[in-house]
């Protein structure tokens, strides 16, 4: 029960696609919605930690430095994606990571090539081609490019997220220092085009905007640490489809029947990847545990 904390991420996350749709219609610029998106959650982890006296110094600099250079890009080019295409597409483009990851094993991952994975990357580049066709026009090239190249920042984030997991790192931390490297990171871009002022009605939409997407960070923590791993990683697809019924909603972005088509075989070939690789993780696990098992009762025998 658990892995259902990942539907009220969904939604969130959903939410938090359309308040930045909404911001930049407002005036926003890209510098303030990526600072809104990350103050919420190094004030409140911060708090938090001071209060239970948690050590903020990271397991290992180096993992969260890629991890961070590869989400902060991705957060960047995936917003510029929200704000100028329809949510659905956008948000579309930005679930591309898992096909890029099974992409990456199928090009350098030796014995972890194999048809699952074949498939999975076939399926998605069908997906990306329905959804791209018939729902982007001409002068939205350049942010659809750009949605997809955040879906392969993401694919390289979450690796990382994987090897800091494997050292021990708590997700709290791991949250903390990359909201602190969102925020950062909008500094330099107020740098070039300094700060908006901002209407009553921009201010909402951010501070939502912000809100949401702490509120579904935490969720997806929770559902990721205390329910099943697998399970969790499928249902967070529904984002895509609360992310559709936002747009037909509030822009009336009504996906046709090749969109819709392209949405279910990105989908598809999310959760055929993720799959993959859960089962590889568990079965390298079980050999592990064997390999270990055996060492321990011949030691003993001895």
């Amino acid at each position: 029960m658990q892995s259902l904390w990942m539907l009220l991420a969904c939604v969130m996350f959903a939410i938090m696609g359309a308040c930045v749709k909404f911001s930049v219609d407002f005036g926003a610029t890209l510098a303030q919605v990526v600072l809104f998106r990350g103050v919420p959650s190094v004030l409140c982890l911060l708090l938090w930690a001071r209060y239970y006296r948690r050590t903020l110094a990271p397991t290992s600099w180096r993992a969260h430095l890629w991890r961070n250079v590869a989400g902060v890009a991705s957060m960047w080019l995936g917003f510029y994606a929200l704000a100028h295409l329809p949510l659905s597409t956008a948000i579309s483009l930005n679930y591309t990571a898992p096909l890029f990851i099974a992409g990456w094993m199928l090009g350098w991952g030796g014995s972890q090539r194999d048809p699952v994975r074949i498939l999975a990357v076939v399926a998605g580049f069908l997906g990306v081609v329905g959804i791209l066709r018939p729902s982007v026009q001409h002068d939205h090239l350049l942010a659809a490019a750009l949605g997809l190249s955040a879906g392969a920042m993401s694919a390289v984030a979450m690796m990382q997220l994987r090897e800091l997991g494997r050292i021990g790192e708590p997700e709290w931390r791991t949250v903390l220092i990359f909201s602190c490297c969102v925020c950062l990171s909008s500094m330099v871009g107020f740098g070039f085009g300094g700060w908006n002022p901002l209407s009553a009605k921009a201010w909402l939409v951010l501070v939502a905007l912000g809100s949401s997407g702490m509120i579904g960070q935490l969720a997806m923590t929770r559902a990721f640490g205390l329910g099943s791993a697998l399970l969790t990683a499928a249902l967070q697809y529904t984002t895509i489809i609360f992310a559709a019924l936002l747009g037909i909603v509030f822009w009336g972005d009504w996906p046709d029947l090749i969109a819709w088509g392209g949405i279910a075989l990105i989908i598809a070939s999310g959760l055929l990847s993720i799959w993959r690789t859960y089962t590889e993780d568990r079965i390298v696990r079980e050999v592990e545990a064997t390999t270990t098992a055996k060492a321990t009762a011949a030691a003993a025998a001895e």
